[in-house]
């Protein structure tokens, strides 16, 4: 079984371009985050056409939005809400053999500062809240996978310079601590740093701003999938699809799947 995530940043814009990485990844589930669109203006018919029959999707207009589209049936469609709003972050399905959820944590403005910034309060916050929640509804026996946008990539070889980065908003060392204290919680297992030794650079998003985003390598590692230790053996490969990067009118961030060895129905 292949999970597939993807900040696609508008899928009424790059749906096609989804359906080419997801080819390319052989994926059975396609997890995306910034969707921006409400939901009946969403491209069912392009995601049906190529066997993606089975969705759950929370958008909303411009911002935000999250979908899980699958191959595979699932049930026990959620939707939650965190830090006292409704904004299209955090949906859930649920498979024979584990939950899923797809998150978009707030990316937090520029200013790494919560009285200076509100949207930096907020993001903070919504870690918090995660946390909380997760440990109250789950146990660290639970069999889950969490994937999405993070908006923060937490170890020095996540970003291209550490201390270039240490005051800038997705590796200030808060932020860090914030979803340090998250994955702890339920002892989560960081897949990409399962696959991919700590020491070595992994990235999934490189800025517009970067005319040769391939020469500069300026990246950071803000999408993840986790899981917690029951799905740990099941965990087969990891793959990030950089290539997307270079494609015309593209994301700018890249996909990331997990295949695991488990039974899909």
């Amino acid at each position: 079984m292949r999970v597939m995530t993807w900040n696609i940043n508008s899928v009424r814009l790059r749906a096609e371009l989804v359906l080419r990485a997801a080819a390319e990844l052989r994926a059975d589930v396609i997890c995306l985050q910034e969707t921006k669109t409400p939901d009946e203006f969403f491209p069912h018919d392009v995601f049906d056409s190529a066997g993606f029959k089975h969705r759950h999707i929370q958008g909303m207009k411009g911002y935000n939005g999250v979908a899980i589209l699958s191959k595979i049936p699932f049930d026990d469609v959620a939707i939650h809400h965190h830090v006292g709003r409704e904004d299209c972050r955090h949906i859930a399905v649920n498979y024979k053999n584990f939950e899923l959820h797809n998150l978009y944590i707030p990316a937090g403005g520029d200013i790494p500062d919560r009285l200076e910034n509100e949207k930096f309060g907020h993001k903070l916050d919504f870690v918090d809240e995660l946390t909380e929640w997760f440990g109250t509804h789950y146990s660290d026996q639970s069999s889950l996978m969490v994937v999405g946008d993070f908006n923060i990539a937490p170890y020095e070889h996540d970003v291209w310079s550490h201390q270039q980065l240490l005051k800038i908003v997705s590796h200030t060392p808060i932020e860090v601590e914030k979803l340090t204290a998250f994955r702890a919680g339920l002892d989560w297992v960081d897949v990409g740093r399962h696959f991919v030794p700590m020491g070595d650079k992994l990235y999934t998003w490189w800025s517009y701003r970067n005319r040769d985003w391939k020469k500069s390598n300026r990246g950071r590692r803000l999408d993840h999938i986790w899981v917690t230790q029951s799905l740990q053996s099941a965990l087969k490969s990891h793959d990030v699809l950089t290539s997307t990067r270079d494609w015309v009118q593209t994301s700018d961030h890249v996909p990331v799947m997990v295949e695991l060895t488990i039974e899909r129905l």
